[in-house]
């Protein structure tokens, strides 16, 4: 078949993931770093190859580079091709390298040897994350569900959305619960690169005439950055606040953290050692020793519950809802939550 080069916008290429699978050419180490969603990584080159082809460029020149890529890429074209084949769906697939350029261009002509039409992304995956970061920086209705550690806000906000309210889990999203114990019994966190393509597909699929529920989260979420554009969004919306006493919370977290070794609890109580003090450190770690978990548990709380305090305190007035409650009841907090939202401007 005769090859032609076509090539089409961020906004089109992503709306036509839905019918056509999508091929990262980019190298392995390219596409661990971040990713299109969903797509395969089918390299042009492997990390070693691609350094040598960079430095045979800069030493040498573009022919010299293109003439040693294509020693390199060579033997393993029919490999390439035949992973091509199994994946297109009717004979189309959308195709990207970092810029758009040579890579995805020779890989394109590959496919079309197996009879494959390709569509390229035209700027490659920079011009994507241009187009998602200017995405999360748009106006939205978020509103933030904040509250106390163990409050229970990810439980509320996971009921709000089987009762089909729009809510985006940022921590689900990253892996991790957001404290220094937020790493336990998680999966291994994406980086801050993906954790954002993955925060705009999630949104994406969200009406932009109804509220997106948010729970409170600083700038990091664990190792995850999230992105500035979209964290400022989020530092300006309303925030509705669960305060409840430390008895109250108490029983959730042992439920959740006594599952854990005693080891890993220290190891992230001592994450945070310098924040509470060398006395109150020894305390929590004396503590789980002897294992008595709700001395330390309550140690830790006593600290974040005044970092979150001092936090919200720094809020513009009138930005927060307070609602107190003394149960544990994710129905009934929820109930709560939503009745509060009513009331917003």
């Amino acid at each position: 078949m005769s090859f032609v080069l076509r090539k089409i916008p961020a906004r089109a290429f992503l709306e036509q993931r839905e019918t056509t699978p999508v091929v990262d050419v980019r190298s392995p180490g390219e596409y661990a770093a971040g990713h299109i969603p969903g797509a395969v990584n089918i390299p042009l080159f492997d990390d070693e190859e691609r350094a040598e082809v960079g430095t045979v460029f800069k030493k040498e020149g573009n022919r010299q580079a293109v003439l040693r890529g294509i020693d390199l890429a060579a033997p393993g074209m029919s490999a390439k091709l035949r992973k091509a084949l199994d994946l297109s769906s009717g004979g189309k697939l959308l195709v990207h390298c970092w810029r758009g350029g040579m890579r995805s261009e020779a890989m394109a002509w590959l496919f079309s040897q197996g009879g494959i039409e390709s569509s390229l992304l035209e700027g490659g995956y920079k011009a994507y994350r241009n187009h998602i970061l200017s995405d999360l920086a748009r106006d939205r209705n978020f509103i933030v569900l904040g509250g106390l550690t163990g409050s229970g806000k990810t439980g509320i906000l996971r009921h709000m959305k089987n009762a089909g309210v729009q809510v985006t889990d940022l921590e689900g999203l990253a892996s991790h619960r957001g404290s220094a114990f937020g790493a336990l019994g998680q999966e291994p966190q994406p980086t801050s690169e993906h954790f954002a393509n993955l925060l705009y597909d999630d949104l994406a699929a969200m009406h932009d005439d109804e509220h997106v529920w948010l729970e409170d989260e600083s700038r990091n979420i664990g190792t995850v950055f999230m992105p500035d554009c979209f964290v400022l969004k989020m530092q300006s919306a309303p925030v509705i606040a669960l305060m409840m006493s430390i008895e109250t919370r108490l029983p959730r977290l042992l439920e959740e953290y006594t599952a854990f070794p005693a080891e890993e609890i220290m190891a992230s109580v001592m994450k945070i050692s310098k924040r509470l003090g060398g006395d109150r450190t020894r305390e929590a770690v004396d503590a789980l020793q002897k294992g008595d978990y709700p001395t330390a548990i309550r140690i830790t709380l006593e600290y974040y519950d005044k970092a979150y305090h001092y936090g919200l305190s720094k809020r513009p007035e009138g930005q927060v809802t307070y609602i107190n409650t003394e149960t544990d009841d994710v129905v009934v907090n929820a109930a709560l939550v939503t009745d509060a939202a009513r009331t917003l401007r």
